[in-house]
């Protein structure tokens, strides 16, 4: 429960999140962000790859659960698709919608992730619901502005990865 703006461990997509990894952290719940995370933005169906990821840890154990900042149809959208339950408008930088799921699944933080793409809302959030935060680079940039951001978050992310090699 402390602000940070630096993952646990660093992705290159949400489908290298295998249950060992999980297993390595302790973790049982596996929070989801959609935009970027899981689906580009605009779209509303699913990579196969991740359709059968999303099954290949339901059967190792791990619950899913879809934690988003998106006010329309998407989150639901694509809770039902995977068949998990979801959160709109979590309010992330905040953590309140890290922890109405942690309350919802009645899962403790240390035995619970966050898959997310933003350093400056997913990991903001996951680090202070004392979660660990897994940071998947983002499927697709469309928008400038989210450009912007993300090379506004690159000293962040190459930092963890000299962390890690060390």
């Amino acid at each position: 429960m402390r602000f940070s703006l630096f993952p646990r461990k660093k992705f290159k997509n949400v489908t290298e999140i295998t249950p060992e990894v999980l297993r390595e952290l302790g973790a049982e719940l596996l929070l989801l962000d959609v935009d970027n995370t899981i689906a580009p933005y605009k779209t509303l169906t699913l990579e196969k790859s991740v359709t059968d990821w999303a099954e290949g840890l339901k059967r190792a154990g791990v619950t899913l659960f879809i934690v988003s900042n998106n006010k329309g149809e998407r989150p639901e959208v694509f809770a039902s698709l995977l068949g998990i339950p979801y959160i709109k408008r979590a309010g992330k930088p905040s953590p309140r919608g890290v922890r109405e799921a942690l309350a919802r699944t009645g899962t403790a933080p240390e035995k619970t992730a966050l898959s997310g793409d933003q350093i400056y809302t997913d990991t903001i959030a996951a680090n202070l619901a004392g979660v660990h935060m897994l940071l998947v680079e983002p499927i697709k940039f469309t928008n400038p502005f989210l450009a912007i951001r993300y090379f506004l978050e690159l000293p962040f992310r190459r930092e963890k990865r000299k962390k890690r090699s060390a």
